[in-house]
């Protein structure tokens, strides 16, 4: 897969519960190259870079499933603002919260949709992280209706 395939094929299975960027996925790809986990296809169209795992990829991606998954990275944009919220006015933090709260009803529907599908398929463990990502926006809209606003 190119790197714009990888990312999307990323956003679809990954995009609920974690974030990445374009940049991070095409500053990757050639170090990955470089330490012999990818291998480089044949130049595509419009000089696109298709890449595919090598079995050493494999290997190290056997490794990181098994090492410890370390502690989770909050960083929630909306807290850090209220949490200077003395100095927004009133309007600023409702207009924060309806876009937060607009933004978490449909990233829930959406993460709702996908866990279905992927319990219709079969794939338990992809509705398993799906659920957390549903469980994420509830909690996030639960907060956000409860969040001072003056």
């Amino acid at each position: 897969m190119t790197g714009g395939q990888l990312m999307a094929a990323a956003e679809r299975r990954l995009g609920p519960y974690w974030s990445m960027t374009r940049s991070q996925v095409y500053r990757e790809l050639p170090v990955l190259a470089e330490m012999g986990y990818v291998r480089l296809g044949k130049p595509g169209p419009r000089s696109s870079q298709p890449y595919a795992i090598t079995a050493a990829g494999k290997r190290a991606f056997s490794r990181w499933l098994a090492e410890p998954a370390g502690r989770d990275a909050l960083r929630n944009p909306i807290a850090l603002r209220v949490a200077f919220g003395e100095q927004h006015s009133g309007n600023q933090l409702q207009t924060l919260y309806t876009g937060a709260s607009e933004y978490h009803s449909e990233a829930m529907a959406m993460a709702k949709e996908q866990a279905k599908e992927a319990k219709k398929a079969g794939d338990q463990y992809g509705a398993a992280a799906l659920e957390f990502a549903v469980a994420y926006h509830k909690a996030a809209l639960s907060w956000l209706k409860v969040a001072p606003t003056t």
